[in-house]
């Protein structure tokens, strides 16, 4: 019997066992029937919240720091203490020169009162002065008409022309009285909107050293826990210097699902998860909101496919998955941590999650 039959099929039986093989793993991989499987996996996701960097928004030496590393901290408890000192004086400054603005505004009234009574005066006795000469004119006239009849002396009717001009001159006066008031006047009124504007911006510049003066003093935005402290008593901070972190205690997951895993996803679909730093406690909780976008369209450099080789690779679609209440492991989650998550796309969201979104 010869054996080169017998090679030539256990060659041909290996190959072909690892030609199905070879399929298998493929139709595996891409969950293709019969590996088929309603239940969606990804170990691309990751714990996340929202942790908030904390500076000051003005410069000064830290002269208190009352917290440590990873304290739980409550809103509005003081982290970090600038030196006050610089800024309540310049607060103390800017409400001199605001209560210096307003003496000033309060005197404009009694200023204008005083220009008003003199343009009355002034109009009173230009009123006078022109009473006056309708009678000196009146009388030089008279004194005339007597005179050219022969019944008053030429000395009469000089001293009633010289009585005219002399209240035409007085008129004159008062009009010129009455103009110079009037400007005055005007003068003083042109003054109350640079007064008044000078009032707004002292106003302005004592609000904004209180601002600055409350800027001294670093608190927590919110409920949470501290991040590494690295404010430091004596130490200089500018503005802008980070000095520590803070993290609220309600988190979530984003899952990074592939494009070919979505097909069945709706939001409001229940979700199970692990976390690597947890063991095998498994959490649940639900698709809240599927990304507008692939997560390659966020980035600052994004792939040129336009020229070149192209390889098609799968992209990954955001997911984020709020977390259930009443599950004692959510208080242990921290953001960055690691997580396999599963959704079953054979289950049917909840109608009012999914009318919510």
């Amino acid at each position: 019997m010869s054996i080169k039959p017998i090679l030539k099929s256990g060659i041909t039986l290996t190959a072909l066992a690892v030609g199905i093989l070879g399929v298998l793993l493929v139709l595996y991989s891409w969950q293709l029937p019969p590996f088929a499987s309603s239940v969606q996996t990804t170990n691309n996701a990751y714990v996340k919240g929202q942790v908030t960097l904390l500076s000051p928004q003005i410069p000064g030496y830290v002269v208190a720091v009352p917290v440590h590393d990873y304290m739980s901290v409550k809103k509005g408890d003081l982290l970090v203490q600038i030196d006050d000192r610089i800024y309540r004086q310049q607060l103390a400054q800017a409400q001199a020169t605001l209560v210096q603005q307003q003496a000033a505004l309060a005197n404009f009234a009694a200023n204008r009162l005083a220009r008003q009574a003199s343009l009355d005066l002034a109009k009173a006795q230009l009123q006078s002065a022109q009473a006056g000469l309708e009678k000196a004119q009146l009388d030089d006239k008279r004194t005339g008409t007597l005179v050219d009849r022969g019944f008053s002396t030429q000395s009469s009717g000089d001293q009633t022309r010289v009585a005219r001009l002399q209240a035409q001159s007085t008129v004159a006066q008062a009009e010129a009285s009455v103009m110079i008031a009037e400007q005055n006047l005007a003068l003083i009124d042109d003054s109350k909107s640079s007064l008044e504007a000078a009032v707004s911006s002292a106003e302005a510049a004592v609000e904004l050293a209180e601002i600055n003066l409350g800027n001294t003093r670093i608190a927590a935005p919110v409920d949470g826990r501290l991040g590494e402290v690295a404010a430091r008593v004596g130490q200089y901070a500018a503005a802008g210097t980070q000095l520590t972190s803070i993290t609220p205690s309600t988190v979530w997951v984003i899952a990074n699902f592939k494009e070919t895993q979505l097909g069945h996803v709706v939001v409001g679909q229940p979700a199970t998860f692990t976390v690597d730093g947890l063991g095998d406690v498994e959490l649940s909780g639900r698709v809240s909101q599927i990304a507008p976008a692939a997560g390659s369209e966020f980035s600052v450099l994004k792939a040129d496919n336009a020229t070149g080789n192209f390889t098609k690779v799968a992209q990954r679609i955001p997911l984020r998955i709020e977390i259930d209440g009443g599950q004692s492991a959510t208080a242990d989650l921290r953001p960055g941590m690691s997580v396999i998550v599963k959704i079953d796309t054979a289950d049917k969201p909840l109608p009012e999650v999914a009318l919510a979104h």
